[in-house]
């Protein structure tokens, strides 16, 4: 044999032990515990259980039976003699517990009503009086247009431009009364103020006069009372004026 087949066989077993040494090894440990086993079984001797003999049972004679019999007879319990039950006692009735008796309310006295206090009078505000309502007087001195005269001109201009102030009064009267019937105190205002201006122009006293204190008031003041004074003043002083300068 040659060292390379040596080899190689080595080799070979080496590879098996590697992958198959465990189970090889299993299989080695499972053979010698097989063989212990059986080395076990033909060494211990076989235990058969003996059998025990039967012995014969003897019959019984006719006396012996008989005098079985009779201890059985003889062993009954002894009857009690009958004895009657007893009634039972009937349950003697509970008494039955006795009322307490109600205790009597206590009567309280009943209180003294004390009379409510009168109420105070409640003192009422004490109403001042108001002030009187300041109405216009209405009277003026005649109108004066003389002042024209003082300017250079003639009486007869001076009339005439008294004349014009007239038809201008004349054309605003239905204006301004139609402003007091619907509240129009911005456009009444206006309305006085124009008139007012052109008279002043003029002279003093009568209508001029009358138409400085209207438009002042036209100003502030809105009572319809006093506005219908001062309307009805108006008118007739253009009346007192138209006669005057005729």
């Amino acid at each position: 044999m040659s060292f390379d087949t040596v080899l190689y066989i080595l080799f070979v077993v080496l590879v098996l032990l590697i992958f198959f040494g465990d189970n090889i090894l299993i299989y080695f440990r499972g053979k010698k515990e097989s063989g212990k086993r059986e080395k076990g079984k033909t060494a211990a001797p076989s235990l058969s259980p003996q059998k025990e003999q039967q012995k014969p049972v003897q019959p019984k004679s006719v006396s012996e039976k008989k005098t079985e019999t009779i201890e059985k007879t003889e062993k009954k319990p002894e009857e009690t003699p009958f004895e009657p039950t007893k009634p039972k006692p009937k349950p003697k009735p509970k008494p039955e517990p006795k009322p307490k008796p109600k205790p009597k309310p206590e009567l309280k006295p009943e209180p003294e009503l004390k009379p409510s206090p009168e109420p105070k009078p409640v003192a009422k505000p004490i109403e001042t009086p108001r002030a009187a309502k300041k109405l216009p007087n209405g009277e003026y001195p005649p109108f004066d247009n003389s002042r024209l005269l003082g300017m250079g001109l003639s009486q007869e201009d001076a009339d005439q431009f008294v004349g014009e102030l007239i038809e201008q009064v004349d054309t605003q009267i239905p204006l301004i009364q139609t402003a007091i019937e619907n509240d129009d105190y911005k456009n009444l205002e206006r309305l006085t103020h124009s008139i007012k201006g052109s008279s002043t122009n003029l002279g003093t006293g009568g209508i001029a006069d009358l138409l400085i204190d209207f438009n002042t008031y036209c100003k502030k003041g809105k009572d319809k009372e006093i506005i219908n004074l001062y309307f009805g003043y108006l008118e007739k002083y253009l009346a007192v004026l138209k006669n005057q300068f005729s």
